[in-house]
């Protein structure tokens, strides 16, 4: 089965299942995966220690990474027929928005909107919702050392700047998927649910759904 969209990108807040539901996505439709290599960052984990003082850093870090690794697959024409990532170009403005203070991130939005004018942009976007409660018992599951210490606040901060970009996104359909108590991974009636949303053909704009 084809899907209507020929590039999309999963987004959520840490934990939200971006990376599995992009990877189970690809192997399904046969779609080129390109999956975010956050390993690569030195300053995360120093970000979370000390945020005021590497803030700027660890996202002009996040935003370069990103320019190259999304322009590598642009110019290897990779984006035909389908491709699925695990983040989307605008998730630097997000984190940035989050993090930066105003002059910070006046000269961040710059230097975005001069690297990524030239980018493809998702046929779809679809975010991944989670209650804060479950997104911080995923992170403590997934037990990496650093994201222990992400403060309640700042994921509240965060998910309401995604949201906030969302709803003001042009040029890309957006699907927001609240997952309320469901599990993608062990719950084949939900995933199969997600699924129809996903190839669902819909009109530009703004979508709220419930699995």
């Amino acid at each position: 089965m084809s899907m209507p969209h020929s590039y999309i990108a999963i987004e959520g807040l840490i934990g939200a299942g971006k990376t599995t539901l992009a990877r189970r996505l690809a192997e399904l439709r046969n779609g080129r995966l390109v999956l975010e290599e956050f390993d690569d960052n030195p300053f995360l984990p120093r970000f979370y220690e000390q945020p005021e003082r590497y803030a700027f850093s660890v996202e002009l870090s996040f935003l370069a990474q990103r320019y190259h690794q999304l322009k590598r697959v642009t110019e290897q024409d990779l984006f035909s027929p389908v491709t699925i990532a695990d983040y989307s170009i605008g998730k630097s403005l997000v984190f940035a928005s989050a993090t930066l203070a105003r002059d910070e991130y006046a000269l961040f939005l710059d230097l975005y909107r001069i690297m990524y004018a030239d980018l493809p942009q998702p046929g779809l976007i679809v975010y991944l919702h989670l209650s804060l409660e479950r997104v911080r018992e995923r992170i403590r599951q997934r037990g990496r050392g650093y994201e222990q210490q992400i403060g309640a606040d700042y994921l509240l901060r965060l998910q309401e700047r995604y949201l906030d970009h969302l709803q003001k996104s042009t040029g890309s359909r957006v699907l927001v998927v609240d997952l309320g108590g469901n599990d993608l991974i062990r719950d084949r009636g939900a995933f199969d649910r997600l699924m129809g949303l996903i190839d669902e053909e819909s009109p530009a704009g703004h979508r709220i759904a419930n699995l």
